[in-house]
């Protein structure tokens, strides 16, 4: 709920700025109790406290595509999502056995762009228009195989 009551988070991730209470409960209702087997949703805890999550969404045997969110602002830019992301990267080609890793971030979208090379991967392309910050704008694709 702190995270939905937060507008820059909001406007960074896509969610709703003023989604009724009831509203965000609901949505993360139906997250918890399972997307469906080609959706991986985990929580990113800091002491104790969940503050974030990460995602392999279109999960295939050999692929899946990275997304991550950082709900407490105090924390962007202190490396809390690319040690998140790194456990997840790692999840992925070992446990689960993936190839490719891919994530897609929005052309203007600075921190995203810094993290996805912290992490290792590499831009492959452009995507098509997206919502961002209430704007249209372009999307960049990235990708990390196991080997990288």
């Amino acid at each position: 709920m702190r995270w939905a009551a937060d507008p820059e988070f909001c406007l960074a991730t896509g969610w709703t700025v003023g989604l009724a209470p009831r509203k965000v409960r609901e949505h993360w209702a139906r997250i918890i109790a399972g997307a469906g087997p080609d959706f991986l949703r985990l929580g990113v805890e800091l002491e104790g406290r969940l503050v974030g999550y990460v995602d392999l969404a279109n999960l295939s045997r050999t692929s899946g595509e990275f997304g991550i969110a950082v709900g407490e602002r105090a924390l962007w830019g202190r490396g809390v999502g690319a040690a998140a992301g790194r456990l997840l990267l790692t999840h992925a080609f070992s446990t689960l056995g993936l190839e490719t890793v891919t994530a897609e971030v929005h052309a203007p979208n600075r921190r995203s762009h810094a993290l996805m090379r912290r992490l290792g991967f590499r831009e492959v392309g452009e995507g098509g228009p997206d919502q961002y910050r209430g704007e249209r704008v372009g999307t960049v694709w990235y990708a990390l195989t196991r080997p990288d």
